[in-house]
Parts: structure tokens; sequence; C-alpha cells
């Protein structure tokens, strides 16, 4: 596997460390026990860490000092991409491996898979994780966006990976629509999730665990990268919306935003934090807002279950995982209707969805779920439920099988064949851009357009 600009050992909720490395690491452990040996290759972000951390049963993290050993943008990762494919190839040699299949993570790592098979005629599974033309239509500011360059590569690895994994169905007619991408290469596969780590754990015990109130404080949850891109403002609006119409709530509603690397000083915060931290002072609910920093993956499981709503404003997701954890941790998920999370949540039934970047949506349905003790229990126990569908032995069966179909790609010299995905979704011949874009333009539901649409729902 390759995850070249963030290493799968990385502190969560930090600038480049989210739901892919706990894929990359969850996936990694998964295939382990099943006696099939995985080396994940990462660049060194630090002097002084081993080159190689044992992370379970026949799966290590390989980290090589690539470029400066500091974190830096990840556009710039490219500058070192022919080092780090050296050394990579350099430590396979020194232990006389050959590998089967190369996993790239990432359109970054992507860059690198492709060099690598033209050494070892080894081929590539390919997973984006995010698309570049995705941010770029939900980008507010120039700002948010990415590069020509990284659209121009995920366009390439489209082209040329042996197979490409979608998260969700979405995910894959996104492609489609803005790569021009081959259907029959892309399957459909959704992330995993840990369901022996996150499983619920009664509320007071939680809390008393963490040293966080009991009844009656009303607890929202924010957990993930501290951007623009992540709605964080949306969900600091709503919480003023709630407590302007219920003062009584001024003193007992509290939302914990976990994620971001705070430091000793506010002045040390990163410049969204900043920002954010400031618009809460302005909204009047600074005291109602608590921004806790990145917590270790072994506190999540009981912040899930200690909270009454976990809260997802994101403006774009091509999976959630957040959303994924706390469902399985027993917390009802109050989420932006968008991307892979209109798959991972049942809307009225384990959560509930609303339009990003809709303060007023966000808190009515937020204020629903705590006023409400019987709906929120029920949607509790539908969360729970709903996650076991992507609990790790499921999806990684389907992995393994996608993995034996390509693996018999591998010859001596490399040719590109079809993979022959069944049930592939054509491209329409002629798409309309505000089809393409109904999520960034906020199209009515149902789209007018849906009778035409060759992938109805979406």
């Amino acid at each position: 596997m390759l995850s070249v600009h963030t290493s799968p050992l990385a502190q969560l909720g930090g600038k480049e460390a989210g739901g892919m490395n706990v894929y990359v690491r969850e996936l990694a452990r998964e295939l382990g026990r099943r006696n099939v040996a995985v080396d994940i290759f990462t660049r060194s972000q630090k002097r002084g860490e081993p080159q190689i951390t044992e992370i379970g049963a026949n799966a290590r993290v390989v980290t090589l000092r690539t470029g400066p050993a500091a974190p830096y943008d990840k556009n710039l990762v490219l500058d070192y991409l022919p080092e780090f494919v050296g050394r990579v190839r350099c430590f396979a040699d020194d232990e006389d491996l050959q590998y089967d299949l190369i996993h790239s993570h990432y359109w970054v790592s992507g860059v690198a898979a492709l060099e690598l098979r033209k050494m070892w005629g080894t081929p590539i599974i390919q997973m984006f994780h995010t698309l570049g033309a995705m941010k770029n239509q939900v980008a507010k500011s120039a700002s948010w966006g990415e590069t020509d360059e990284r659209g121009a590569i995920e366009g390439q690895l489209l082209r040329e990976a042996d197979a490409i994994v979608a998260a969700t169905p979405l995910d894959r007619d996104q492609m489609i629509w803005n790569y021009a991408a081959r259907a029959e290469r892309i399957v459909v596969i959704p992330c995993g999730v840990d369901t022996t780590t996150f499983h619920p754990t009664p509320q007071a015990e939680a809390r008393a665990a963490l040293h966080l109130p009991q009844q009656p404080a009303r607890l929202v949850l924010f957990v993930g990268r501290i951007e623009p891109l992540k709605g964080i403002d949306t969900l600091l609006r709503a919480t003023e919306r709630m407590v302007q119409e219920r003062p009584a709530w001024r003193d007992d509603l509290h939302v914990l935003v976990v994620g971001g690397d705070r430091g000793s000083k506010d002045d040390q915060w990163a410049g969204e934090q900043q920002r954010l931290d400031s618009l809460a002072q302005s909204l009047g609910i600074r005291d109602n807002v608590h921004f806790v920093g990145a917590q270790p993956q072994s506190q999540l499981p009981l912040l899930y279950s200690a909270t009454d709503v976990v809260a997802v404003p994101s403006h774009y997701e091509s999976f959630g995982l957040v959303s994924l954890e706390a469902q399985a941790s027993g917390a009802p998920v109050v989420a932006s209707r968008v991307g892979g999370l209109q798959y991972t949540i049942q809307d009225g039934v384990s959560g509930f969805l609303v339009p990003y970047d809709d303060p007023d949506a966000f808190a009515g349905r937020i204020a629903q779920l705590l006023d409400d003790d019987a709906l929120r229990q029920s949607m509790q126990a539908a969360a729970v439920l709903n996650a076991e569908r992507y609990a790790w032995p499921r999806v990684t069966n389907e992995l393994l099988e996608l993995y034996t179909r390509v693996e018999r790609l591998r010859s001596p010299v490399h040719t590109i064949a079809p993979l022959g995905i069944s049930n592939p979704v054509q491209a329409p011949k002629a798409l309309s851009p505000a089809c393409a874009t109904c999520e960034a333009d906020k199209l009515p539901v149902p789209c007018p357009l849906l009778e035409a649409c060759p992938v109805q729902g979406s």
C-alpha cells in the first residue's frame, strides 16, 4: 500500500490526517489477520521515526526519509516522489520482496504507483478518497481549491490504473462525470468501520470516564480536521440559533469540536481555528463551544457514546467515516446531504440529512433530537444496526475478491486491459452542467432532469 503524503500512524484530526489514515491502517490489519502480508509505505515527517512499525499480524508501516523531515503542503510532495519511489525499490530489494499488488491511496500515491508498476509490472488498484474536481465545485474561495495539476493526475490515474475503488455509487459517478472515466474500471466498495472498537457504551458511564457533565447537559459533537470544507462554521451558526430560540439551553448546551492542533495559547492556533474561535465569540456562544483539539483514537468511542448528537456539516465528503464510527457507537448523526453521507446515514432512521451550509436546517434537526428522548433512543438503536453493514470483515471480503481479479493481470510486460466490472453506470452523452454540480447548486429534489438521468437518485 502507498500512503505517501500522510501516515496511518499520524495523530488524527491534524491537517492531513483523517478518515483515509484510518482506512489504510484498519484494512491492512484486517488483511494481515487473513495471512495477507501488507507493507504500507509513507514518508517521514519528523526525525527519529523508526523505519518499520508493526501494526498487527503481517502488517507494518514502512516510513521512508523523503525530502524534509517535516510536514509540508501535499502538492510539494510531488517534488520528492522520484526519491520516494527509489527508496521503496531499495527497501524491496534489500528484503528480497516481490509485491503481488499495489493499492495506492490518494492522487499523490497514484503517481508513485505508476512509476513502481513500470519497474515491477505489478498491477495497481487506486483509491482517491477525495476528488479535486468535487472540492473545487464547493470551494468558496481560491484558497479552498485544488490545483490543475491534481486534476490532470487524477484523470491520468483513472485512465491508467488497473482498477479504481469508489466508496459509493455517487463517488463512481462523479469520476465519470468530471473525468470521463471508464465505468468498467471502477468498482464500488464502501469504507469499513471497526465495530469491535466502536460500540455503544452507556452514556452516563462514557461521560464519567471522560469527566464530562451528566444530565441535563446537552452535548453535540464534531470530529474531524479543522478546515473550511468541514463546515464547522455552519455548526456554530446553528448553535447560535438554538440558544436564541431556547434561552434555557444557554447554560447546558455544549458543542465539542474534536480535531486540529490547539496550542497552549490561542495565538498558536492555525488560521481556521482562530477564525472559528472569533466567529463563536461574535455569535455570543463562546461558552457553549469547546475546541478540545485532536484526541487519541482510543477516546473516540467514548466521546461518541457520551454525546447526544454527532454533527457532520461538511460541504463535501466522498464517504464520511466519522458518521459510521458515530453510528457504530450508538450516536445519531445530523449531517449534510452530500457525497457518501447520503449512503451511510439512513435519513429519518439512524440520523438526519439536511442541506449543507444551512444553519437553520442543522439547528432544527439537532434540537429535535435533543428535545425528543424517544426519537433519539430509537435512532441510537437503528444507528448501531446500520453501521454493522460496514464492518471491516464484510468490506475486506469484497476487496479480496477484487485483489484476486486484478492480480491475474500481472505479466512480465504490463498491458492495460479492462477489468470488466459488472453493472457499470454509463456516462451520459450530454450531461447538464447543473446536474453534474447539483450538490453545489442545491437543485430541488427530485432533480428536474431525473427521468433522463443515467444514475437515477444521484
